[in-house]
C-alpha cells in the first residue's frame, strides 16, 4: 500500500474520532439534517447509479431502481419519521433502594462511536447505504469500504458520499484486502460486515482482537420446501423470481429445493415452462451478471461435476459473463452443488417422502439465512418453523423480508449474528445504557 494512502485512512480515522467526541452527532437535529442531505445527492446520482450496476452486474434499471435504490429512500424515510420517538428515553421499573430512598430507572440509546462499514458486490447500492444509515441515524460516524468487485458502482459511492457529508463525519475508503488490513487494526467502536461466512470469520477474529462489538450478514444454504399441498403455480412463480435476481447473487436466495416426490416432476415441468416464457425462450442475458470470471468456472465447475443432473439451462458466457437460469434433478447431499451456498443460478431438487426425514436432513446442515416453506397448511408450516432454526422465514414466498423495514434482517450462527432494518438498525448501532438515579 501506498504510504500516502495509509496516511489519509489514519488521517480520516482519527478525524472522525475528534469529531465524534465534539457530540454533534449525538443531537437529533443534526442526524436528521445530514440525511436529508444524502438523500437529495443520493436521488441527483441515480442515472450514473444504475448505469454503474449495469455495467458491473448486468442489473436492468427497473431492479437497480427498485432493489438497489427505492429500498434505501424508503428505509430512510421511515428512519425520518420516527427517530424522535425511538431516541427518547425509556422509563423503567425501579427496585427498593436498602435505604427507602427514592429510585428512578430508565434506559437510554447512545451511538457507538465511529463504525466500519464493509459493503458487499451483490447489492452494493443496498447493502452498503443501508447499514449506513441504521448508524447515521444513530449518532455514529461511518467510514466505508465498497466492494472492490464492482468499481464502477464503487466510484458513485464515493461521489454521492463525498458531496453528501464531511469526510471526518463519514468517509469512502476504496481498495481490497490490503486496504481493509489496516482499518481491521484500527480501533474502531463499531464494525458491520456483509459478505461470506469465510472472509466473516476474518472480520471477527479482527473485532476479537480489540474487543470490538459487531454486525456480520453473512449467508449459507437456504433451503425451499415444497410440501404435497403445495400451489405448484405460486411456487414456480415466487422461487423463480427468488432464485434469478441479480443472477442468483442474493444470499437469501433460495439455494435448493426439497421437494414431496409426489408433486416433484409436475413442478418441474411447470417450473420449465415458467423459465421460458418469462424470459422468451432463455434467460441468458436477462437476469443479469455473474460479478467476475472467476466466479463462473467456480459455478461451471457444479455442472462439469454432474452433468447428467442437469435438467434445463446450463450455458454460460465467459466474456459477458451471462450465466443461464439452470435446473439439476436427482440431486444428493453428496453432491458438489450441495457442499456450499452456490450464489450463482443454478437451483438443485432433492425430494422427500418423509417431511420428519427432510427437517432432519435439514438440521444437521448450519443454520440458514432463509428458510422457504411453500404449502397450504397453516400447522404444517408452523410445525416446520417450530422444528427448524433460520436467520428468518417465510411461507409460500421467497425474499420479499428482505426489504421490508418493519422486519429485523440477519442471521443466526454461520449464516451471521445482528439484525437491521427500521427500528432494529438504530438499535442495532445504539448502545444500550441503563441509568439508575437515586433521590
Amino acid at each position: 500500500m501506498e504510504k500516502n494512502l495509509e496516511q489519509k485512512i489514519r488521517s480520516i480515522f482519527q478525524q472522525q474520532k475528534a469529531f465524534f467526541k465534539t457530540h454533534q452527532t449525538k443531537d437529533i437535529e443534526f442526524r436528521k439534517a445530514q440525511l436529508r442531505k444524502f438523500k437529495e445527492v443520493f436521488l441527483k446520482h441515480m442515472d450514473p447509479l444504475c448505469e454503474a450496476l449495469f455495467t458491473d452486474l448486468g442489473k436492468s434499471r427497473k431492479e437497480a431502481e427498485y432493489v438497489e435504490i427505492e429500498i434505501v429512500i424508503s428505509e430512510l424515510d421511515y428512519l425520518l419519521d420516527h427517530i424522535d420517538e425511538w431516541a427518547k428515553p425509556l422509563p423503567a421499573e425501579s427496585k427498593p433502594h436498602p435505604t427507602g430512598a427514592e429510585v428512578i430507572s430508565k434506559v437510554t440509546y447512545e451511538p457507538y462511536g465511529v463504525s466500519y462499514i464493509i459493503g458487499p458486490f451483490n447489492y452494493p447500492v443496498q447493502l452498503t447505504f443501508s447499514p449506513l444509515i441504521g448508524a447515521l441515524i444513530a449518532g455514529n460516524t461511518a467510514i466505508i469500504k465498497p466492494s472492490e468487485n464492482t468499481p464502477h458502482v464503487a466510484q458513485v459511492l464515493e461521489d454521492i458520499i463525498k458531496e453528501s457529508f464531511d469526510e471526518s463525519y463519514v468517509a469512502v475508503i476504496q481498495g481490497a484486502i490490503e486496504e481493509n488490513t489496516l482499518l481491521l487494526s484500527l480501533p474502531f467502536d463499531y464494525i458491520f460486515f456483509t459478505g461470506s461466512p469465510n472472509v466473516g470469520k476474518i472480520i471477527m477474529k479482527a473485532a476479537a482482537e480489540q474487543l470490538i462489538p459487531l454486525t456480520l450478514e453473512l449467508g449459507g444454504k437456504s433451503p425451499t420446501i415444497i410440501h404435497e399441498d403445495a400451489d405448484l403455480d405460486k411456487a414456480v412463480a415466487r422461487i423463480s423470481y427468488g432464485k434469478w435476481i441479480n443472477c442468483g447473487q442474493t444470499c437469501v436466495a433460495p439455494d435448493y429445493i426439497y421437494i414431496h416426490e409426489s408433486v416433484k416432476d409436475a413442478f418441474i415441468e411447470k417450473f420449465k415452462a415458467y423459465i421460458d416464457a418469462t424470459y422468451e425462450g432463455s434467460s441468458l442475458g436477462k437476469i443479469g451478471k455473474i460479478v467476475n470470471q472467476n466466479q463462473i468456472k467456480h459455478l461451471a465447475g457444479y455442472l462439469e461435476a454432474a452433468p447428467e443432473k442437469v435438467v434445463y439451462g446450463g450455458r454460460y458466457d465467459m466474456e459477458t459473463r451471462f450465466f443461464e437460469a439452470t435446473v439439476m434433478d436427482q440431486v444428493t447431499w453428496d453432491d458438489q452443488v450441495m457442499q456450499q451456498e452456490i450464489f450463482g443460478p443454478i437451483l438443485p431438487i432433492m425430494s422427500y417422502n418423509d417431511i420428519n426425514e427432510a427437517l432432519e436432513e435439514i438440521n444437521k446442515r448450519p443454520k440458514p439465512l432463509a428458510l422457504y416453506i411453500f404449502t397450504e397448511s397453516q400447522e404444517l408450516a408452523e410445525d416446520v418453523l417450530n422444528r427448524t432454526t433460520s436467520g428468518d422465514a417465510e411461507i409460500n414466498s421467497t425474499i420479499i423480508h428482505v426489504g421490508s423495514h418493519y422486519l429485523p434482517f440477519g442471521g443466526v450462527g454461520t449464516s451471521g449474528m445482528g439484525k437491521y432494518h427500521g427500528k432494529f438498525s438504530f438499535e442495532n448501532f445504539s448502545h444500550c445504557r441503563s441509568v439508575l438515579q437515586v433521590k
